[in-house]
């Protein structure tokens, strides 16, 4: 009788693991999200002040101002995705391709932020922030490169 129950019990296991999988995969397929790129922006960001470049969920998690649990579940999505390289209860580091993203991403903030205070003359406050923050997730690298071309 137990073992009946623990084998009904293992087998719906399997299947919510075997879903959570298929979700991820699904996911996999898609444009890298606005959700993705600021949590690659945080994580190269927390790196580059530290020896090394690795960088702990408890970090992230005070950088976002998260709960740890909700870093979890991202960093199992960028791991799927060859983004982070990263066991549980573990530190991390970003891959080349989760690197790059970052980088553009943060040069596109840059770019958007130049441009609005030198070359449209708004006031740089934290409400021109976050309108950059918002937007960078936005234009392409072409857009970004044109941007530099102003030479602002």
């Amino acid at each position: 009788m137990i073992l009946k129950k623990l084998n009904k019990f293992f087998f719906l296991f399997l299947i919510i693991f075997y879903l959570h999988e298929i979700e991820i995969i699904i996911e996999m397929f898609e444009n890298i999200n606005e959700s993705y790129e600021n949590y690659l922006k945080a994580i190269y960001l927390i790196s580059k002040q530290k020896k090394g470049g690795w960088v702990s969920n408890s970090e992230i998690s005070g950088f976002l101002n998260i709960k740890p649990s909700s870093v979890t579940n991202m960093l199992y999505k960028l791991r799927v995705l060859k983004l982070v390289n990263w066991e549980p209860r573990k530190s991390l580091r970003l891959t080349s391709k989760g690197k790059l993203i970052a980088q553009q991403t943060i040069e596109n903030y840059n770019c958007l932020r130049k441009f609005f205070v030198k070359f449209l003359k708004l006031k740089d406050d934290p409400r021109l922030k976050q309108m950059c923050c918002e937007i960078e997730h936005h234009i392409t690298p072409e857009v970004t490169e044109a941007l530099k071309y102003l030479n602002f």
